[in-house]
């Protein structure tokens, strides 16, 4: 096969020509891909780097001059009239061409892709302001009429990488029947992200494109509740859902509906982007049109993986003076060190609540070592953050800087522990906590389904999956400085001291299955996953829905009526284990015992518009349900004994910009029970966070 990967940058194979862990994953897939046989292209844009890569590289000149007006449809609440309705970018487009390690890269260059060359990617505050904003926009355009140029009818599978910087590409070769594209997602942005319409309208017009575009959503301030309305607006806390003005269209819904297939990271991100379980957007996500845009598509989905490279997973783990290298930072060689390396990202990498931990456990007495790598070029300047580093200054060693690898594989190896407290369901592979547990470090990771595959799990000592566990789960977090992950980290690092002085067997155990695990996720791997899904679109074979899949999800109204007769028995357990009233009586009787058994699982999921279908018959049920909550004189009392913390959401007053809400935490009075002062209002909306992990709404109706 002849495969186009693309993205907006392609510098993985030189460290001075890269900035994100895309251009990094983009190399070395394809470099895999070459060494399965394969010819492989990569399309990218200079960057303003032509001569650096001239200084290093034998770059060819091609005869390629594509002269254009990029034409720009501006949003107006956006742009205001500062160039315009619509404005034209001049562009003359050349091309150039660098063969490594069997792989053709070709570097694309022009007035704006030149841009940025420190940095590549336009500054957010660019946004209605500078037209170097649509950067990534003239690189989509760019590779568009470079490939059709290049390879006209020659057959290719483009390998295009997160949608927000290839969203016009499936559309523009969806008619080509040379060419078949996959979209891949590479990280969490949310699923209902959108981009002015008339501008992709405009664009897809341009590259002589005609596709039918999804219709525009209804507003979510017209939605049929006012639950609805708070659901929404929370979500700016969640950094999983936004809401946007009338004009726009949702990016996700241009890859999905018209790629071949699309990609994804590891199963649990794939899962996540499916149905958000669990989440505080999960209810809201299925009364959206982009819930019907993953179900229409979800048969394109698949999992290509992600792998952590040849340095950390190749033979033994290299032999470190921990010594040495912990002396060298000022730390005790002979205490219980844990090791956190991530980019400087608060809620993204939950580093607010891991300073938090860090402060309260050696602030309690624990005798530990935290290195702590913060990427930031331009330090931390969070008073609190100083505080900690000062107040523990013989025990934390914090580092911003960039450094060499090498280093990095020091401070792993020396570890005994590393922390990934991330947050929000971001991270979608999280290839720098394989790189530690590759080393030796055991992991203590939140539960997030895009970091599941490293294997790290609740009760990783005792616990029923304990002997393939590799470490220890922490809850998932989707608020901002949550003191529930706070307790839970600062839980699990005591644990882990003990763990490692008391029972040492046990921790050998959680080290070598740590080290083995990380080490089955290499390239070749991830080659090999990409290509059996390739092969079968380039041979012509289209994916078709399972009822695997349909089971997994809960989608009982698409299974065909054959599986009611072959497979009823499954069908059945999926409608119990969601408490699918409707599938299951389709299934089994529903008795009184399955109407108790339905209500039970439904309450331990808070689902409780299920368990009020099913309390109809049942006067003891009803007072159960009922019987969670109470209103009297002003204050609200909820009884829950799944519920670990509530929080009472409102809608603020109305202001410029997006919806803001209003929230207030419930006061914990004792096991399960919770209260708070409720202002005079119909009805109380509640975001609970169950002892699984779960989030979940609930409205109480002060009536």
């Amino acid at each position: 096969m002849h495969i186009i990967e693309t993205y907006f940058e392609c510098g993985g194979f030189d460290h001075r020509f890269l900035q994100g862990g895309i251009s990094v994953y983009l190399w070395n897939l394809s470099k895999a891909l070459t060494a399965q046989g394969h010819r492989v292209s990569v399309v990218t844009p200079a960057h303003g780097r032509l001569d650096d890569l001239r200084s290093s590289y034998d770059l060819e000149h091609l005869d390629y001059k594509d002269s254009y007006e990029l034409p720009l449809v501006l949003d107006p609440d956006v742009w205001g009239d500062r160039y315009g309705a619509e404005t034209h970018i001049p562009l003359t487009t050349t091309a150039h061409l660098l063969r490594l390690d069997g792989v053709d890269l070709y570097f694309l260059s022009n007035e704006l892709l030149d841009q940025l060359p420190d940095r590549f990617y336009p500054p957010y505050d660019s946004k209605g302001r500078d037209l170097v904003f649509f950067k990534p926009l003239a690189y989509q355009v760019d590779t568009i009429r470079f490939v059709r140029s290049r390879f006209e009818e020659e057959k290719a599978l483009i390998h295009a990488h997160e949608p927000y910087y290839h969203y016009l590409m499936p559309a523009a070769f969806r008619d080509d029947p040379s060419k078949l594209v996959v979209g891949t997602v590479q990280s969490n942005m949310p699923i209902t992200k959108k981009v002015y319409r008339p501008k992709v309208e405009r664009l897809l017009a341009f590259l002589g494109v005609q596709v039918p575009l999804p219709p525009e959503d209804e507003a979510l301030d017209r939605a049929s509740t006012a639950h609805d309305a708070i659901m929404s607006a929370y979500q700016q806390r969640t950094h999983l859902h936004y809401e946007y003005g009338p004009g726009h269209i949702r990016v996700y819904d241009l890859v999905a509906d018209h790629a071949d297939l699309v990609d994804f990271l590891s199963p649990g991100h794939l899962a996540f982007y499916t149905d958000f379980a669990d989440t505080p957007f999960e209810q809201l996500f299925t009364r959206l049109p982009v819930h019907g845009t993953v179900r229409r598509n979800a048969a394109k989905s698949f999992v290509g993986g992600c792998a952590i490279g040849d340095r950390w997973t190749a033979g033994e783990p290299p032999a470190v003076d921990r010594t040495a290298v912990l002396r060298g930072i000022g730390l005790d060689p002979a205490l219980p060190t844990f090791f956190h390396n991530a980019r400087y990202a608060v809620n993204h990498k939950g580093q607010t609540e891991l300073f938090r931990a860090v402060d309260r456990v050696l602030g309690e007495g624990l005798a530990a070592n935290f290195v702590l790598r913060c990427l930031s070029d331009g330090g931390i300047d969070d008073p609190y953050v100083r505080e900690v580093i000062e107040r523990h200054k013989d025990r934390v060693h914090l580092e911003c800087e960039r450094v060499e690898e090498r280093r990095i594989v020091e401070y792993a190896a020396s570890a005994d522990f590393c922390l990934f407290p991330s947050k929000f369901e971001m991270d979608t592979f999280l290839i720098a906590q394989g790189e530690a547990m590759a080393m030796g470090a055991v992991p203590i990771a939140t539960g997030q389904l895009g970091m599941a595959h490293f294997g790290h799990v609740t009760d990783p000592v005792d616990g029923p999956e304990a002997d393939r566990a590799t470490g220890f789960a922490v809850n998932r977090s989707f608020s901002e400085d949550d003191p529930l992950l706070v307790d839970a980290l600062a839980d699990r690092i005591h644990e882990a001291a003990g763990l490692l002085r008391d029972r040492p067997e046990v921790y050998r155990r959680l080290r070598a299955t740590a080290i083995a695990v990380a080490r089955t996720f290499t390239w070749d791997h991830v080659a090999r996953l990409h290509l059996q899904e390739f092969t079968a679109i380039w041979e012509g074979k289209r994916p078709e829905p399972d009822v695997d899949l349909l089971l997994r999800h809960g989608w009982f109204d698409l299974l065909p009526d054959h599986a009611y007769d072959s497979r009823r028995e499954e069908i059945a357990e999926a409608a119990a284990r969601l408490a699918d009233i409707d599938t299951y009586a389709l299934c089994r009787p529903l008795d009184t015992t399955a109407v108790r058994s339905l209500f039970e699982t439904a309450w331990q999921r808070a689902d409780f518009a299920c368990c009020a279908r099913l309390a109809d018959t049942d006067p003891e049920l009803r007072a159960r349900l009922d019987g969670r909550a109470t209103v009297t004189g002003g204050r609200l009392v909820y009884r829950h004994p799944q519920v670990r913390h509530a929080t009472l959401v409102g809608l603020a007053p109305p202001g410029p910009g997006r919806r803001g809400v209003t929230v207030r935490p419930l006061d914990r009075m004792g096991p399960g029970v919770l209260a708070v002062d409720v202002p005079d209002a119909d009805a109380s909306h509640l975001l609970l966070t169950l002892a699984s992990g779960r989030s979940a709404w609930d409205v109480v109706h002060h009536d």
